[in-house]
């Protein structure tokens, strides 16, 4: 008589996290310092091994699925929508004194720090403006901190306005993209170090479709419907 063997259990997959490429070379300095450290002390190095799992954690960078509805405007970034307020965008970028309506989207050190594009279209402005590092959740952050704005336009006409703004811990604002550069709504564009914040400056017309305090997800949470014709 023949006994049939049970076929062999297979182990559950662990899913890997995906890792912003920027993220990497911390990561790996954090894990030399834990090594470093469990030579002198193990509990240092179980230290050093929590706070290298937390630099993984921050850099990574999880696919996201963004809305089909090109009349829509996404959210650049994870985080709480910390206000809604009318503002004249970033004088560096030509669009004059008029005020529009901005949406601000504070990220803490535990939300993904990559950025995504708004909309798609066509980039027409970029300027990087050295400055502060005033804690992002202040109103004068828009103004007096480090940011990086990008104009651009959509396929219909519309003007967007979307700024990476350096907060209190942020020393580094990447953005890869250029000028002329065709983008689409939802593709990643860049990357802040540590607690920061992303302000979206809307056209005229818009509708916002978020509240202060709503948590939102950077290239999927819709905080913006667009005018039906580009005023």
């Amino acid at each position: 008589m023949t006994v049939s063997t049970p076929p062999l259990a297979t182990p559950p997959s662990i899913p890997l996290i995906p890792v912003h490429p920027a993220g990497w070379p911390f990561v790996a300095l954090f894990a030399i310092v834990s090594l470093v450290l469990a030579l002198f002390s193990p509990a240092l190095g179980v230290i050093g091994l929590i706070l290298t799992a937390w630099c993984i954690w921050f850099f990574r960078d999880p696919e996201r699925t963004p809305p089909a509805d090109p009349s829509t405007v996404i959210s650049p970034a994870d985080g709480r929508i910390q206000m809604i307020v009318r503002a004249a965008p970033p004088p560096e970028l030509g669009m004059g004194p008029g005020e529009l309506t901005r949406v601000s989207i504070f990220l803490n050190v535990f939300n993904v720090h990559v950025n995504r594009v708004p909309a798609s279209g066509r980039v027409t402005g970029l300027h990087y403006r050295p400055g502060k590092f005033f804690n992002a959740s202040f109103d004068k952050a828009s103004v007096d901190n480090e940011r990086q704005s990008v104009r651009m336009t959509t396929h219909d006409g519309h003007e967007i306005v979307f700024v990476q703004i350096a907060g209190l811990i942020a020393r580094r604002i990447i953005c890869d993209l250029t000028d002329g550069q065709e983008i689409v709504g939802g593709e990643r564009f860049g990357l802040i170090r540590f607690g920061s914040r992303t302000d979206v400056y809307l056209p005229e017309g818009s509708v916002v479709a978020v509240q202060v305090g709503d948590h939102v997800a950077g290239g999927e949470s819709v905080i913006a419907h667009l005018p039906s014709v580009a005023l």
